[in-house]
């Protein structure tokens, strides 16, 4: 289980207090306005932002105390965040080896890998060689790869046209279902993951105003409310 309790961050225009909790192998959508502090959140638990307070911890683990890199976790930006000039196989073998020095079984690997996400033949194109939704898939074969069982993804399918969203919620669906991991997933299209989300969690003004199912979110006390964060968006 992924447990925040009380953590607390602040700046001078700004102050967030997370607490949440995410079942081990959910999916959990989480969503509210622009600023609120959804990527914040994300990023605390990456460790890019350290609390002065509360509890963070996965897996029974106190990630609190460990670096970035140390932790279990995998994240995929909006922006995918590839190197332009490696090729979308050595994008995804950073996953596995920064040095890109594979072993067999590696390479072989990573060619399953941009299989499972629809890329079959693209090991050699570079990011400026593929549409938006190829090079976030590439992104998130790199997550997957690593083996991290926690996996964050900030607005990954933001700038994609309805359809091809639907597409890439549902890929990140299938494989986490093949592949046993933990999501956290920002999106501001909640109904794109509605039938498919374990959890939705409602961040606004720094903290986790509720969460549940998708149906206690989208149609309980606060739907207005966060019918109305998406407008904002």
């Amino acid at each position: 289980m992924l447990l925040i309790e009380s953590c607390r961050l602040t700046w001078p225009d700004f102050t967030a207090n997370y607490s949440l909790k995410v079942p081990t192998g959910h999916l959990c959508a989480v969503v509210g306005p622009s600023g609120g502090g959804k990527t914040t959140l994300l990023h605390m638990i990456a460790g890019f932002e350290v609390p002065e307070s509360g509890t963070l911890a996965f897996a029974g683990q106190d990630l609190l105390p460990l670096t970035p890199a140390e932790r279990p976790v995998a994240i995929v930006f909006q922006d995918h965040n590839l190197f332009p000039h490696l090729t979308a196989s050595q994008n995804v073998a950073l996953g596995l080896q920064p040095s890109l020095r594979l072993t067999g079984r590696e390479r072989a690997l990573v060619t399953d890998m941009l299989d499972a996400v629809g890329l079959s033949g693209f090991d050699q194109r570079r990011p400026g060689e593929m549409s938006g939704g190829q090079r976030q898939r590439v992104a998130f074969a790199r997550a997957l790869i690593s083996g991290r069982p926690l996996i964050l993804l900030d607005e990954p399918f933001s700038g994609l046209d309805p359809g091809l969203r639907r597409d890439m919620v549902q890929l990140v669906d299938e494989l986490r279902r093949r592949r046993p991991v933990t999501i956290v997933m920002t999106i501001h299209t909640p109904e794109d993951v509605a039938d498919l989300a374990d959890q939705m969690a409602f961040v606004t003004h720094g903290e986790v105003a509720a969460s549940g199912t998708p149906a206690d979110i989208l149609q309980g006390p606060l739907a207005a409310r966060v019918a109305a964060s998406i407008l904002d968006e």
